[in-house]
């Protein structure tokens, strides 16, 4: 017990000090990618810096960092990944903030785009920011091998488009009116929050030219942890701290949608969770001590309040 108490703890010091590294590096390159200029575009680079830096778990860069390390993959390649999909986790949150879909005017702790600027400008920061992390990616900085840049933009294409993230965000908005039951919930759950967090972990894997045959450990792990993050959210929906939350909670609650808590309830949902985790971390049994880092996100995944 002592030995597994050990090495949580040492995740848990691992996972701090690296989070804390690569949400540096990320702020260092959005302020590098992201500089306003002086002319009439003044105030969209604004915005999409108001969105993107200084805020925000780094979560998706983190575990491109993570699964880069499995592979020895160099940091500064997987940090120029991490802020691509960082721009397009960023971009999502811009328009699902919008009034026409979720009408938030608190994220990360400070006024949405559409509060802090207007509308429109919150329109073009969120599709300039979907259409950089292409740019990004596209790069050679990013990668010297063409076919790998490739198999980046296409793997982020397809999770964050309509059978990725856009198609969960449609179905969440369905489910406003739609009773849905546990099974389409899951798969909501897994196209709008689990494809970036999957495109995230399989990057690092690309950058290394590792074959997709050989990556289903490195996709079960992300399916679980995917899940298991949104269990988290949902039951932070209910349990958590506004204030920690740096956002609005009980939202989903008012619009009376379908969640992991009002399905299975408080405590099942919980222990579904812990259940995700231990099976990510079992994906990861061929790996070493290379794999803490991913060990150890995938404990945090869950025990985090925000």
């Amino acid at each position: 017990m002592a030995s597994v108490d050990s090495e949580v703890s040492r995740g848990t010091q691992l996972l701090l000090s690296t989070q804390a590294e690569v949400a540096a590096g990320i702020d260092r390159l959005f302020d590098q990618l992201l500089a306003v200029p002086s002319d009439p575009r003044g105030p969209l680079y604004e915005a999409m810096r108001h969105a993107a830096v200084a805020g925000g778990k780094r979560l998706r860069p983190l575990l491109v960092r993570a699964a880069g390390d499995l592979f020895h993959v160099d940091r500064r390649l997987s940090l120029r990944v991490g802020a691509a999909v960082e721009a397009m986790h960023v971009y999502s949150l811009i328009h699902d903030d919008l009034p026409c879909m979720d009408d938030d005017d608190i994220r990360r702790g400070k006024p949405t785009v559409h509060k802090a600027f207007d509308e429109a400008t919150a329109v073009l920061a969120g599709d300039s920011l979907h259409a950089l992390a292409f740019e990004w990616l596209c790069d050679p900085v990013t990668s010297a091998d063409p076919f790998v840049r490739a198999e980046l933009c296409c793997e982020l294409a397809r999770a964050a488009g309509p059978a990725g993230m856009a198609g969960g965000q449609m179905m969440d908005l369905a489910a406003e009116t739609a009773n849905f039951d546990l099974p389409t919930v899951t798969r909501l759950q897994q196209l709008k929050t689990g494809a970036l967090i999957a495109f995230s972990v399989e990057a690092g894997a690309i950058l290394a030219r590792i074959p997709p045959d050989s990556r289903t450990p490195l996709r079960g792990y992300a399916r679980d942890i995917g899940l298991a993050f949104q269990i988290a959210d949902d039951i932070m929906d209910v349990e958590g701290d506004e204030a920690l939350a740096g956002k609005a909670l009980h939202k989903d609650e008012a619009a009376g949608k379908a969640t992991f808590v009002t399905l299975m309830g408080l405590e099942r949902a919980r222990e579904q969770a812990g259940l995700l985790v231990e099976q990510a971390i079992a994906h990861l049994a061929g790996f070493g001590e290379e794999a803490a880092l991913l060990r150890a996100i995938a404990r945090y995944v869950v025990e985090r309040d925000r």
